[in-house]
């Protein structure tokens, strides 16, 4: 009588492992696989709970100083910017947020014969320049049919900032001595103000926003000459955010 095969139980015990169920394994694959099928609801996005985003662009100095002996060049005398914002949603259609931004805004100074800031001497070219880190709250009102997008918006805000650095630079051609030209930078002014705060507003779509700032405090400080009319007061310009 043939005696049977010795590989008949090692088959017939992989055959058993092959079909035997296993639920709580397979429960486990499924959850590592599709952890996205939770139900957690997904809270980071840009019409969600929480969001941020870089953003740049630049605002143009609109009107005249207020009075004679600062005549400002436009559109050269402008701010440019870049910065960080976050964004909390308070409602379906409401939100408050933060940015946080670096700018340099410059004020081109024009050659006149009326020309008292900061002296009355004429240069080839002339201006006044504050390098400044900025922090502005705002609350932000988004109107239209949107998904999980920008969408329309309107922001309404309040802005303070700190000047890293002031300066009065200007050109004089030809320079002093036989040079073609001479460069000259002051730093820090006594008569710039290194604090400043003031309103804004911005009207959007998607990445692209009208912005507006209006500054309330002045200037100059304390130790300018009283002689000194006040700089133009608002800055409007376009805004990109880069999402």
């Amino acid at each position: 009588m043939r005696s049977p095969s010795p590989t008949m139980p090692l088959l017939l015990a992989l055959l058993l492992l092959a079909v035997w169920p296993r639920p709580a394994t397979a429960q486990r694959v499924l959850l590592r696989a599709d952890p996205a099928t939770d139900t957690i609801p997904r809270r980071y996005g840009p019409n969600r709970n929480f969001y941020q985003h870089l953003y740049l662009g630049y605002t143009a100095v609109v009107g005249a100083a207020d009075g004679p002996g600062a005549p400002l060049r436009y559109p050269q005398s402008g701010e440019v910017f870049a910065g960080l914002r976050n964004k909390w949603r308070i409602t379906g259609a409401t939100a408050a947020g933060l940015d946080a931004r670096f700018a340099y805004l410059r004020y081109q100074l024009r050659q006149s014969s009326t020309k008292q800031v900061p002296t009355a001497q004429p240069h080839y070219r002339e201006s006044l320049g504050l390098t400044q880190l900025q922090l502005e709250p705002f609350i932000r009102l988004s109107f239209g049919r949107r998904g999980n997008v920008i969408g329309h918006y309107l922001d309404v805000s309040g802005w303070g900032s700190w000047a890293l650095s002031s300066n009065h630079s200007y050109e004089d051609r030809p320079g002093q001595g036989q040079g073609a030209r001479t460069l000259v930078r002051e730093v820090r002014p006594a008569y710039l103000r290194r604090w400043s705060w003031g309103l804004g507003a911005r009207l959007g779509t998607g990445r692209y926003a009208l912005a507006g700032r209006y500054r309330l405090a002045n200037t100059f400080s304390s130790l300018a000459p009283a002689s000194y009319p006040e700089l133009p007061r608002w800055l409007l310009g376009l805004e990109i955010g880069v999402f």
